[in-house]
């Protein structure tokens, strides 16, 4: 039988609880049985920023309406307009 969490609907994994040895979800980083601090897995821990995340060098659309990023060849990733710059 499948558990999903109430929040996001997710399928919702189990964990042996160090302390008690019982069975429970992995609905938080504590046992709800006893209270001992769960193991953290090391695929749970977000990775350090990588180079798509810098985000000092992007250039934003010059489309006033549209949210996205200019590409390596100067076209918007999210409505495809060329990037065209504002004269000051």
């Amino acid at each position: 039988m499948k558990t999903l969490c109430e929040t996001c609907s997710q399928e919702v994994g189990s964990v042996g609880c160090p302390q008690c040895k019982e069975e429970v979800l992995k609905m938080g980083p504590y046992c709800y049985q006893c209270g001992a601090q769960l193991v953290i897995e090391a695929e749970s821990i977000p990775e350090p920023p990588g180079e798509e995340d810098d985000f000092a060098g992007r250039v934003l659309c010059s489309d006033g309406a549209c949210i996205g990023v200019i590409d390596e060849k100067g076209i918007c990733k999210v409505c495809g307009k060329p990037y065209t710059p504002v004269s000051e």
